[in-house]
């Protein structure tokens, strides 16, 4: 079974961007130490156009050939022109209010994205499925998440769009497997879920 990562970047307070949703103001810390590991550990987190700028086209995905995002997070893309944000992975969009896909890597699930998101987890393979964004998407997903990679950015939002969003209380348990501080104050966690 492969697991759902949660991979998100996230505020001291817990938001994953500001009101409108945007998360820009994490930039300024991917300074080169932190940069070196996404490299290392997560190449496939980077944007097609960053790999392209870092000289990382062809660079092997580690931990994830999936991608699947919410249709907020996806128009981020859609706005600076990159219609498959993520072109070195299969990608997925969950939404309700495209009705054709502006690119043929990019599949989208209308209905049932939690049926397919356990068709994805049923597939054979060795590498996961990575949760991308989307408040609403990461909220209705909840349950299936296996895995969190929480890189915590030190700043405070005071408001804005939290990790997980629509989803009434329900406790899950994690197990921190691993945290790495960085020197520009970024934290970055991986837990499992407790099954």
């Amino acid at each position: 079974m492969r697991k759902l990562t949660y991979f998100v970047a996230v505020s001291v307070d817990g938001f994953i961007g500001d009101e409108s949703g945007d998360g820009m103001m994490f930039m300024p810390f991917v300074d080169e130490e932190f940069r070196s590991f996404l490299v290392e550990e997560y190449p496939e987190t980077i944007s097609a156009e960053g790999r392209r700028i870092l000289g990382l086209d062809g660079t092997a995905n580690k931990k994830y050939d999936t991608v699947i995002q919410g249709r907020g997070s996806y128009q981020v893309g859609i706005d600076a022109g990159f219609l498959s944000p993520y072109g070195h992975l299969r990608e997925y969009v969950a939404t309700r209010t495209l009705k054709e896909s502006p690119h043929p890597n990019v599949a989208l699930i209308r209905d049932d994205v939690v049926g397919k998101v356990r068709e994805l987890k049923a597939e054979e393979g060795d590498l996961g499925v990575w949760l991308c964004g989307g408040a609403q998407l990461a909220g209705l997903l909840a349950d299936e998440i296996d895995e969190l990679v929480i890189k915590t950015y030190p700043v405070v939002f005071g408001a804005g769009m939290p990790m997980f969003a629509g989803r009434k209380y329900d406790l899950a348990a994690f197990d921190l497997a691993e945290s790495r501080t960085f020197g520009n104050g970024v934290i970055v966690r991986r837990y499992s879920r407790k099954r």
